[in-house]
């Protein structure tokens, strides 16, 4: 009686996964470029502003003098002159920026959001052409639309009132972050939105309760956007308010220090540096949502 004895099979060799390239190590001349290059970027790009920072703290002669020097001859006066309202209503003019900005980044920021949460999660006829006239909004400069703005406040009543430069900055900002808040608005699963309706949540609640407190970092991008869009801007608020300095903003107060006959240099720098201060703030309010605001929606898992 023979027994079959069963031949083993050859394993199969599978192939040898390919090795990591090794990393080529950069010389010592490459990296002291590079770091050169670096440096040399930024000193270009602080510079301008570091002037602008030592010109503050000089008069108007030693400003545009041929040799100007750090330290000699240095005060606050050109502060004290701007805050005190000798060159200009400054806190007038600040006042109304704060009012114009709020209520532009406030109304920006709402209806961006309620509009990208519609975009993203429904799907209705129109939907396409919607996202499409956001797109080519976008792309008019803002000199081709100050006639038909001008001539839309004008027949609401609304031309040189802070309310009708609102709305025109919303026009301008809600574009720009309803596409930013609908590709976050799209890395969020539709799942939490599922388990608020079987949880009793209306539409509205999901969007307000689960959806928006998600959202954070991108309603930081886009309420930082909106706010430099209002504070920052010069030549809607040149043609739609009215020249009295009771309704001026301060984009357009500083034009008081740069006249055809004369030029307040040192004026000028100081009330600069006063407007950036809360530019900056809201910045560093919102710099931890920055990045991972400006980059949601770009990786998909």
């Amino acid at each position: 009686m023979s027994l079959d004895v069963a031949t083993p099979r050859p394993e199969t060799t599978r192939p040898a996964a390919p090795a990591a390239r090794p990393r080529r190590s950069r010389s010592r001349l490459a990296s002291a470029g590079l770091h050169g290059a670096l440096a040399l970027a930024s000193l270009i790009a602080v510079f301008p502003v570091f002037w602008v920072v030592v010109v503050s703290f000089k008069p108007n002669e030693k400003a545009i003098a041929a040799t100007p020097s750090l330290v000699d001859e240095s005060s606050l006066d050109n502060y004290r002159d701007v805050l005190a309202g000798a060159k200009g209503a400054f806190l007038t003019w600040f006042g109304n920026s704060v009012l114009i900005a709020g209520l532009t980044t406030v109304l920006a920021v709402l209806l961006a959001a309620s509009t990208a949460y519609a975009l993203s999660r429904f799907r209705f006829p129109g939907r396409h052409w919607l996202l499409l006239s956001f797109l080519v909004v976008q792309m008019f400069p803002f000199a081709v639309l100050i006639v038909p703005l001008y001539n839309i406040l004008l027949k609401l009543g609304l031309q040189g009132s802070a309310l009708g430069l609102v709305l025109v900055y919303c026009s301008t900002a809600i574009p720009f972050c309803t596409y930013m808040l609908k590709g976050y608005f799209d890395g969020i699963p539709a799942d939490i939105d599922e388990a608020g309706r079987v949880d009793g949540l209306s539409p509205f609640g999901v969007f307000w309760r689960l959806v928006l407190p998600l959202a954070r970092p991108g309603l930081a991008v886009t309420a930082f956007y909106s706010f430099i869009v209002a504070w920052s801007e010069v030549a809607f608020a040149s043609a739609f308010l009215s020249a009295s300095d009771e309704s001026k903003t301060l984009a357009v107060g500083l034009q008081v220090f740069v006249q055809q006959n004369r030029a307040e240099w040192g004026h000028l720098a100081a009330a600069s540096v006063l407007v950036a201060i809360p530019a900056v703030a809201v910045f560093y309010a919102v710099q931890r949502f920055l990045v991972s605001g400006l980059s949601a929606g770009s990786v998909k898992g």
